[in-house]
């Protein structure tokens, strides 16, 4: 066969089977179709359908398909994260600074701090810590990641439960947006390569003045014009943040990050959003798939990832409560946050990718870390449901 027709092989199982799982099985309820996909990455990677099939895994999944799919992986994640920087909404944080800031920072910092205790437990044990990866890179890094929120798949969970418009749901989608930052702002510090220290901080003065311009620039455009500049924008910094050592996932996230939602649109955003989710997002989930090792052992991998559960969930959980507490939440109101801050799947796996890409973690930790984020994932819409119900008036007041 061809590279062409051995290449739209793999497409077709990428595409096909996670959604045929989702649909026939109608597991929306504990996992939604991206969960599923995600699942299928795992399951299609060298640790399962390779072990099982090694030839027919090697045919499909030949170096030069796994670069062409690498490409199509690239460019979605970019896009991706380009589109979650525009959906933050800083003046709303900023109006609400008191309640969001208290909420946000113990809803990232207590599981932050759960996460890494956690790490420093486990790299106890060898097979964790990548070549690259100096010990605090690797307990910040697992810390940070059992904190994150994605928040794209928050506003997906939320549409499905009804609650995106409501005030409580415009709430929850202020404290992911500063968690959001921050997350950024600390894969930024573990990133720091001090050989390029003067790339970087060209980048930073660069970007400040190119995001100053473009901004003017943008004001100006049509709408049709300024979906082009974006993703030439968006490119471009890209571009720019991985010649600077930082990653082309930090330079995407800021090129959207200094762009406002409105010059876009809701509607046009969650349209584009969700054609990316359906379109390109698959070849990521599949990408990420392929890079899950049980090399340190099956059991090993699942009991770190058991202890990063606890941990994330514990933490989040601990932290939003306390948050409740302090500014007198009613009863219940702080789970429901916290269960539906549990939504981790796609940005935490970026994270993580990035982690895995300047090899600070092994494809061991990385594997953990993904099961993880799946596990905390399909909690979130089981948990947050029956809470949800009774709420009831709660939905609809603000904070």
């Amino acid at each position: 066969m061809t590279h062409t027709e051995v290449f739209l092989i793999a497409l077709l199982i990428i595409f096909a089977v996670p959604w045929f799982v989702w649909r026939v099985f109608r597991t929306d309820y504990w996992a939604p179709l991206v969960v599923v996909q995600i699942i299928g990455g795992i399951l299609l990677g060298p640790g399962v359908l390779g072990a099982v099939f090694p030839d027919y895994y090697a045919f499909v999944f030949r170096p030069e398909v796994i670069a062409s799919l690498n490409g199509i992986a690239w460019w979605a994640v970019m896009m991706f994260v380009w589109v979650a920087g525009i959906e933050l909404d800083i003046g709303q944080a900023w109006k609400h600074r008191r309640e969001t800031g208290i909420t946000a920072g113990l809803a990232l910092g207590t599981p932050l701090l759960f996460g890494a205790v956690a790490a420093l437990f486990i790299l106890r044990t060898p097979g964790w810590i990548g070549a690259a990866g100096a010990h605090w890179q690797v307990v910040a890094g697992i810390g940070m990641a059992c904190a994150v929120t994605a928040l794209p798949i928050l506003v997906l969970f939320m549409e499905k439960l009804a609650i995106l418009r409501e005030p409580i749901g415009q709430r929850i989608l202020r404290y992911a947006s500063l968690d959001d930052i921050a997350i950024w702002g600390v894969l930024a510090l573990i990133l720091v390569d001090w050989e390029r220290i003067g790339r970087q901080a060209m980048f930073l003065l660069g970007f400040a003045v190119a995001a100053w311009l473009i901004r003017r620039l943008m004001a100006r455009l049509d709408a049709p014009d300024r979906w082009a500049v974006g993703l030439v924008w968006l490119i471009a910094c890209g571009f720019a943040g991985d010649w600077s050592g930082l990653h082309f996932m930090v330079g995407a996230f800021l090129s959207g990050a200094v762009l406002d939602a409105k010059w876009f649109g809701h509607e046009p955003m969650d349209r584009f959003r969700n054609i990316v989710l359906m379109t390109v997002m698959p070849v990521f989930f599949l990408s990420t798939g392929l890079r899950t090792q049980w090399d340190v052992g099956g059991a090993a991998v699942f009991a770190v990832a058991g202890v990063l559960l606890v941990a994330s969930v514990a933490g989040k959980l601990a932290g939003v409560g306390l948050a409740g507490r302090i500014l007198g939440w009613q009863r219940g109101e702080a789970r429901l946050i916290g269960w539906l801050l549990q939504t981790k799947a796609l940005i935490m796996i970026i994270f993580v990718n990035i982690l895995l890409d300047k090899a600070i973690i092994t494809n061991e930790a990385f594997t953990a870390l993904l099961l993880m984020a799946v596990a905390s994932t399909m909690l979130s819409i089981p948990m947050a449901t029956p809470l949800l119900k009774r709420l009831g008036a709660a939905v609809g007041r603000e904070a």
